[in-house]
């Protein structure tokens, strides 16, 4: 083998199992003389090759200066010190990232919007109506109506109380009022309700529907089915249609809003929120269910009629 330099040192001997014990006794190993095995002179053990020691230098009292090499090589050790460990925290740190999951994203913070600045439109719009508008529950049947006046004044159809002189209203907040008919104009299909506390109710602002045109958006509100503040949407489809209303022939106006069972009585409104018409009936097919062909009564008759009925 080379570049191990020549083996030194003595023979490899195995001890005869006395010899073993005796040396382990006496911290010493011997070997026993026999006459066939000589003794082996002692073998001086090789002297390691290092580089004499130098003698300790004598302590300094006084620090070394800033010019000093002891003060440059401990400047040197400090800094591979630092090195050394921000590399290793760094490893560290990169090996954590590899093995563990991705940090969930936080939450941006949000500011809650107003109300009144969150709704435009027509959600605006049926903001404004909803709560002037209420169901009306009459014994087996049902319908809808809105307040026309802070006394306590509801506007509906004939039909919807017709043989009832009590009735129950359920306001926008799910509020039960009981109610009695003051009076009815069956020819016309109107009917107006008055409840004790008026202090509860929210009047509806009332329009013209004579400023209606073939084309304006309106919103249908009301209790279809029995789903109480259910609104739709669609456009005037014509003006002073011809349709029978109660017991005659009356003009009409004529929407796409979806009107159903249940919306009877309710407001036809304008996108300015005003109420141009009590939704009043319905063309359908066999099947009973809207088909697109709504009718309400123009405002500008009903109104009239209101006030008479709660005037006299």
């Amino acid at each position: 083998m080379r570049g191990l330099g020549d083996p030194r040192g003595p023979e490899f001997l195995t001890l005869p199992l006395g010899a073993r014990q005796e040396s382990a006794q006496n911290g010493t190993p011997r070997l026993p003389a026999t006459p066939s095995q000589p003794r082996l002179p002692p073998v001086t053990p090789p002297q390691p090759r290092f580089p004499p020691v130098p003698p300790p230098q004598p302590r300094r009292d006084t620090p070394p200066g800033p010019g000093s090499p002891h003060r440059g090589r401990l400047l040197v050790a400090a800094a591979l010190v630092a090195a050394l460990t921000g590399a290793a925290a760094g490893v560290a740190g990169a090996r954590l990232s590899e093995g563990s999951e991705p940090a969930p994203a936080a939450a941006l913070p949000r500011v809650s919007p107003d109300p009144s600045a969150s709704l435009s439109g027509l959600s605006a719009t049926a903001a404004r109506v909803l709560p002037s508008v209420v169901s009306i529950e009459s014994g087996s049947s049902g319908g809808s109506g809105f307040v026309v006046d802070d006394r306590g004044h509801i506007l509906t159809n004939a039909h919807v109380v017709r043989g009832s002189d009590q009735v129950t209203v359920v306001l926008s907040d799910g509020s039960r009022l009981s109610a009695r008919v003051i009076g009815e104009d069956d020819d016309e299909d109107l009917a107006v309700l008055e409840v004790n506390y008026p202090r509860d109710l929210t009047p509806a602002t009332l329009g013209r529907s004579s400023d209606l045109s073939v084309g304006d958006q309106v919103l249908a509100i009301g209790s279809p089915l029995g789903l109480s503040g259910t609104v739709t949407a669609g456009i005037v489809s014509a003006l002073d249609r011809e349709v029978r209303l109660g017991g005659a022939r009356r003009t009409a106006v004529q929407t796409d809003a979806s009107i159903n069972p249940g919306n009877s009585g309710g407001p036809l409104v304008n996108a300015r929120g005003e109420v141009v018409g009590v939704n009043t009936a319905i063309a359908s097919g066999r099947g009973g269910g809207n088909i697109g062909i709504g009718f309400a009564i123009p405002i500008d008759r009903a109104a009239p009629i209101a006030e008479r009925i709660i005037r006299n």
